[in-house]
């Protein structure tokens, strides 16, 4: 059984020159621009060597209290972390456990794929899943996503993960029905094995890093597929600048979703105006600085949007004009001593329209959407990257 703890010997992954994201050949051979993306079909390594200290227990039932009692688990149970299994996810990615996946820049706190592969294994994932893990974890990592400022805040926000491309019928993520809530086992071990990476490799723990007065049930699992089966719409990582028919992963520190529902108009300006409704209740009620928000638009609404031959891009400028706020609102939910004399000030919940993630998913039947809102403003950003791919980088 593997220590989900950092490793603290970090000479090795420090070292390590493998920093590209390489392998994964299945789910990136087709429908992409050699000319923008590289992969290696290869390791290079050889014969794998976990770093990670071994354990010995019982059972499976002593698996459980040896993990709960050292606080490495997220009060649920966790699948132990036998050597065959997480090097049989680090085999599927292609990555040697010494792989640099990133370094958290605040403390600083180095991240391997061994230890991202004992969390996942914890999680539930199995092998296919590790390379959307890997690549979310990636973009955790990236400075405009801020991991440590978004962890550690009391405002209680968790790492939303939205799935694109041929990886998502690859490994059986669903995008329709409960889209929000443990429609599949993909989408619920990945979110999962996102939170416990955070929990044992750094410190993201309730009371420690993690200083949340309240959270949300999307700590425990965040993750969700776009339908890009069942739309017309564009993908939201195409939107985000990959490269078409690349698997892709966007993350994006968010708040919980805020349902919606509107089933007595076909009128997008009017359907739209619930959603900005419920935008601008965020701004009165928790936050009114702009920053990037989702918006989740299931089957029955988006009916409505293509009979009027409506885009994403359309609904992004709508909104953006829409989702506006004045200081004054303010007094009216119990904020007057901050309104002072700028009540006439405008804010507008997005800093541009393309800080809106418009993502189609959900069940076919009921007029309802959801809004979820941003963990603080601008402070932290989403982040899309390709799945095993290197995206317009040099190919040696």
């Amino acid at each position: 059984m593997e220590s989900p703890n950092r490793w603290e010997n970090r000479t090795a992954a420090a070292g390590s020159t493998d920093i590209a994201l390489t392998g994964w050949p299945d789910y990136l051979g087709h429908h992409l621009d050699a000319d923008r993306v590289s992969w290696s079909l290869k390791p290079l390594w050889g014969t794998m060597r976990l770093a990670s200290r071994r354990y010995e227990v019982a059972d499976m039932m002593a698996a459980q209290e040896f993990y709960h009692s050292r606080g490495w688990t997220d009060g649920l149970p966790v699948v132990p972390p036998t050597e065959a299994a997480v090097e049989a996810c680090l085999d599927w990615a292609g990555l040697a456990p010494t792989h640099l996946v990133g370094v958290e820049p605040v403390r600083p706190r180095a991240v391997t794929a061994e230890k991202l592969a004992v969390n996942a294994v914890m999680a539930g994932c199995l092998p296919m899943h590790f390379p959307v893990v890997v690549t979310a974890f990636t973009a955790m990592l990236q400075e405009p996503f801020l991991l440590h400022g978004a962890t550690a805040s009391t405002g209680g926000c968790a790492v939303l993960a939205v799935v694109n491309g041929p990886i998502v019928a690859d490994i059986g993520m669903e995008a329709t029905f409960n889209a929000l809530a443990g429609s599949d086992r993909a989408s619920t071990v990945i979110g999962r094995a996102l939170r416990l990476s955070l929990i044992n490799m750094m410190d993201v723990r309730p009371g420690a890093i993690d200083r949340s007065v309240l959270g949300h049930p999307g700590k425990i699992s965040y993750c969700l597929a776009e339908d890009e089966a069942g739309s017309e719409w564009l993908p939201l990582a195409e939107e985000r600048g990959m490269p078409v028919g690349a698997s892709c992963v966007t993350v994006m520190a968010a708040g919980a979703p805020r349902q919606l529902m509107n089933e007595w108009t076909t009128i997008p300006e009017e359907i739209l105006d619930t959603y900005a409704s419920e935008m601008r209740a965020n701004m009165r009620h928790y936050s009114i600085w702009a920053g990037n928000y989702a918006i989740v638009v299931p089957p029955q609404l988006r009916a409505h949007f293509n009979a009027a031959g409506w885009s994403k891009a359309d609904i992004r400028a709508y909104l953006f004009e829409k989702a506006r706020i004045l200081r004054v609102e303010w007094a009216d939910c119990g904020k007057g001593a901050v309104v002072r004399d700028r009540g006439s000030s405008e804010y507008a919940a997005l800093p541009a329209p393309e800080d809106l993630l418009v993502i189609a998913a959900g069940g076919p039947a009921g007029g309802f959407g959801a809004v979820i809102p941003p963990w603080l403003g601008p402070k932290s950003r989403a982040v899309t990257v390709a799945i095993g791919a290197c995206v317009d980088c040099e190919i040696p």
